[in-house]
């Protein structure tokens, strides 16, 4: 189901053909003052593509963000079709809708999909030389946080598999005190930051889109404490340092 909002926003997306980064920025900076809520994809009845860019969360703020900057622009517009192809392909993996497991809720290989895929290209495996090996284990043993596990011993099953399927690799990171106020000159407005976390079990605890102001590396995001989609106050490096379970982050980049 697609609603008005999304609607809305892939007509505006197509109003200014730009360079990747400012595309994925412009496309972020619509999303400012949209309502935070959680689980909007956690629906009753069996998986489906769901849209509603009325209300997201941190991870479906960065999709229709990457969905809409993905899209071609024809005839001054963007597709709503090609726009809901588009999320699928980001959201399940390889663009298959197949139950609740199909869907990438590990950003880990949220990422590996996008990168398999060619959409998108994992910048800090090619400028940090810093590595953690990847162990997941965290949706399978809280399945109550989860309304399709929580009743459901064979959904649990299928993540356990999942996560033992994923764990084990090494990926590589920028660690939290080797980010500068003023950013990098490698991290560029509208890449996709992932935060790293030391939480048992998860590999990303946040997400949100890059963007400097005055000089300093902040972001975009859907903040739960605020309610709504801001362009962060403080630093990005600041908000690493007042968060003692985040411990750095990945930089990921629209690829097309």
């Amino acid at each position: 189901m697609i609603a008005a909002c999304c609607t809305m926003a892939v007509s505006l997306a197509a109003q200014a053909q730009t360079a990747d980064e400012d595309r994925m920025l412009t496309n972020a900076i619509k999303y400012l003052d949209i309502p935070y809520a959680a689980h909007t994809l956690d629906l009753d009845g069996p998986e489906e593509l769901t849209l509603n860019c009325d209300e997201v969360d941190c991870n479906t703020l960065v999709e229709y963000v990457l969905a809409e900057s993905l899209c071609p622009i024809i005839n001054g517009d963007v597709s709503e079709t090609t726009f809901a192809e588009k999320i699928q392909m980001i959201r399940y993996r390889d663009g298959q809708v197949n139950g609740y497991t199909s869907r990438l809720h590990y950003i880990t290989e949220w990422i590996d999909n996008g990168v398999q895929h060619g959409f998108l290209e994992d910048i800090t495996d090619k400028k940090s030389s810093d590595t953690q090996t990847i162990q997941l284990s965290y949706m399978s043993t809280h399945p109550q946080e989860y309304k399709q596990l929580a009743n459901s011993p064979e959904n649990v099953q299928k993540m356990r598999q999942i996560e033992k399927r994923l764990s084990g690799q090494t990926v590589h990171y920028l660690p939290k005190d080797k980010l500068p106020y003023n950013g990098l000159a490698w991290i560029k407005n509208g890449d996709i930051i992932a935060i790293t976390t030391n939480t048992p079990g998860l590999d990303i605890a946040h997400m949100g889109i890059a963007f400097y102001a005055d000089g300093k590396l902040t972001l975009i995001h859907a903040s739960s404490v605020e309610g709504k989609v801001v362009a962060s106050n403080i630093t990005l490096a600041q908000m690493l340092k007042e968060h003692k379970n985040w411990t750095g982050i990945r930089v990921v980049r629209m690829k097309k």
